[in-house]
């Protein structure tokens, strides 16, 4: 069955993250002890000394403060593209341990919207759910035990095939993941699923929020470094 929309919860974070980065930065640039800087600082001063950490290069500070993030709804595709960031921790659930009979699956917007190649699409997923079974019940007959069965059958599952997945990263990953996949050039989806984080992100540590934008937008370069693979909308770096 079709996978259901896009889920996103922030399930955790370190409790005043931009504070947190801020009081570390404040230490790198002034005499401060301890006891300074258990001392609250205001929102303009927060956002002040972050926006001087981001815009000088000084980004160390901003893996002080960590946001981990529960996820569902998004294709076995989609997860593969975000695991490549290796500075985050991520857990995942198992096609071994978890059934994927009647497995759900996100379907792509362009296909979503051709009615042709919707019904086509779902026979497709409908016809690897049958496959997966074959294995599963085949494997069991020859002495296999469930999770050994699974952990083969797996094996002729789509990308498509939803999956749920928790991800923890800093603020320093969180933003520099998010300037790549919030790019045009991006997939889709990915960019979609920094977009939700975003928004969760951003009730929690607005100024943090605002950096995970595109890669070319004015608060990191300013111009797109993607050259001739560039989509045209930001001047490209001469």
């Amino acid at each position: 069955m079709p996978g259901e929309r896009l889920r996103i919860v922030l399930i955790n974070y370190t409790p005043n993250p931009e504070e947190t980065i801020a009081l570390a930065g404040r230490l790198c640039y002034s005499p401060v002890g301890v006891p300074q800087l258990k001392e609250k600082v205001s929102n303009e001063e927060k956002k002040r000394l972050l926006k001087l950490l981001l815009a000088g290069g000084h980004h160390s500070p901003l893996e002080h403060a960590n946001f981990t993030f529960a996820i569902e709804g998004i294709s076995r595709a989609c997860s593969h593209q975000l695991v490549r960031h290796r500075l985050a921790s991520y857990s995942q659930q198992s096609q071994r341990y978890v059934s994927a009979k009647d497995f759900g699956y996100i379907i792509p917007p362009e296909i979503a919207k051709d009615d042709e190649l919707k019904t086509s699409f779902i026979e497709d997923m409908r016809k690897f759910a049958q496959r997966y079974e074959f294995y599963v019940e085949r494997l069991l007959a020859k002495g296999r035990d469930r999770e050994q069965a699974q952990e083969d059958a797996r094996f002729v599952l789509p990308n498509a095939t939803e999956t749920k997945i928790v991800v923890s990263m800093n603020a320093r990953e969180l933003i520099h993941v998010s300037n790549v996949r919030l790019c045009l050039r991006a997939q889709w989806e990915i960019r979609r699923l920094f977009e939700a984080m975003k928004k969760e992100v951003a009730v929690v540590a607005p100024t943090i929020a605002a950096y995970m934008v595109p890669k070319c937008d004015d608060k990191i370069l300013g111009y797109c470094p993607e050259g001739k693979m560039s989509c045209g909308m930001v001047p490209t770096r001469k």
